[in-house]
């Protein structure tokens, strides 16, 4: 697919990852639709992808609530006449241990409420703007494509009971999806992150995160723009369906 003046959706386009995106492809010619929370952190993107000479319109809008998606979609589809990509990238963390214990007595149980607050987000929001977003490109007839965010983790990581169930669930819904849509001319992919430069990597203490890069194969966190090229070539490439792309540094957790 040829980014110029496609449509794409970006998910937590306020900051962080969704940013990166949003410039990557706003260079290569692409209109950018930004969904977040925070209008503030949306109008910065926006402005920063005008900087670029593209154009972004911003939505206000919680992912895992049912009626604010249908109605956030509904309203993209109708301000740019057409949908060709989502980056289902919003995504939050929770971490704790399942359970903590100390000489038999336990301590702390992951609560319920933080199982599900990630799950609501990461998991069934995705599920939420895909299915929407499928919708568009098949009604408007679109080869379309769809991006989810999964993580490194997705492969089991301590202290993530939550996120890495919602990582490994995201990255098999793409899977799902790109043998069920490609009737329709849809592509579906995911990427799992390693640990990249965030504000939540930004916070760390020096000698955590020197810790961290210690047991990288490439000795550094990711940039945010290599997990943006990241999308780039699943969107420009069109042979690429049902897969998922690493983009670790080499690291295996």
């Amino acid at each position: 697919m040829d980014l110029q003046d496609k449509v794409v959706v970006i998910t937590g386009g306020g900051q962080g990852l969704g940013r990166s995106m949003a410039l990557r492809l706003a260079a290569k010619g692409a209109k950018l639709a930004l969904i977040d929370l925070n209008q503030e952190k949306l109008d910065e993107t926006a402005a920063l992808v005008k900087e670029a000479g593209s154009e972004a319109k911003t939505y206000v809008a919680n992912v895992a609530n049912e009626e604010s998606v249908e109605t956030v979609f509904t309203q993209i589809a109708s301000d740019f006449d057409r949908l060709d990509v989502l980056v289902n990238n919003a995504g939050i963390t929770r971490d704790g241990l399942f359970i903590k214990a100390k000489n038999g007595e336990v301590l702390q149980k992951m609560s319920l409420e933080h199982w599900q607050q990630v799950i609501d987000v990461n998991l069934t929001g995705v599920f939420l703007c895909a299915r929407e977003a499928a919708c568009k490109m098949i009604e408007k007839n679109i080869a379309g494509v769809i991006i989810n965010i999964s993580s490194i983790s997705r492969s089991g990581n301590m202290g993530q009971t939550n996120y890495t169930a919602a990582k490994a669930g995201v990255a098999n819904m793409a899977v799902t999806w790109a043998k069920e849509l490609s009737r329709y001319g849809i592509r579906v992919g995911a990427i799992a992150p390693g640990f990249i430069e965030t504000d939540m990597t930004a916070g760390m203490k020096p000698e955590a995160l020197e810790k961290v890069c210690s047991v990288i194969p490439m000795n550094r966190l990711g940039k945010p723009d290599e997990i943006a090229h990241s999308v780039e070539y699943i969107i420009e490439n069109d042979y690429f369906t049902g897969r998922v792309i690493e983009c670790d540094g080499g690291l295996r957790i």
